[in-house]
């Protein structure tokens, strides 16, 4: 299963350009079934504040329940956020939060559009558009 990144689907959700076309292309295999996408909980959260800037609550709702048809949501424990706390690696907080999450939910990539911020990952980690061509 592929970890997808809280800046992946807010690119998609908020139709951010120049990088909706590439998140628009990884939904799209999740929707047809020709890959297995995950996020973590955190990153409904994030995306619901980042929504409710654009539009109100129920339109925000409505869009995250159908995103939730799409992709597996990964619980986030008291685990992963001890992880994250304890962890020199990763200076953003959220983003250990999004890397153990991956991790200890067992998946095999990370797609994000900062591979920057993951640089110290021991799990490939990849754009949408290199993992696209990846497959293409």
């Amino acid at each position: 299963m592929i970890f997808v990144d809280t800046n992946i689907v807010i690119d998609l959700l908020s139709r951010r350009e120049p990088f909706f076309e590439e998140s628009a292309i990884l939904f799209s295999l999740a929707d047809k079934k020709e890959i297995e996408l995950a996020v973590s909980s955190l990153t409904i959260a994030n995306t619901s504040y980042a929504l409710l800037r654009q539009m109100d609550s129920n339109k925000s709702k409505s869009i995250l329940r159908k995103l939730r048809l799409i992709v597996k949501i990964l619980p986030m424990n008291d685990k992963i956020v001890g992880l994250a706390l304890n962890d020199e690696t990763f200076s953003d907080f959220e983003d250990g939060l999004q890397y153990f999450t991956a991790i200890e939910n067992g998946q095999e990539l990370i797609i994000t559009r900062n591979l920057k911020d993951f640089k110290n990952s021991k799990l490939p980690t990849m754009t949408a558009r290199q993992f696209i061509e990846t497959i293409e």
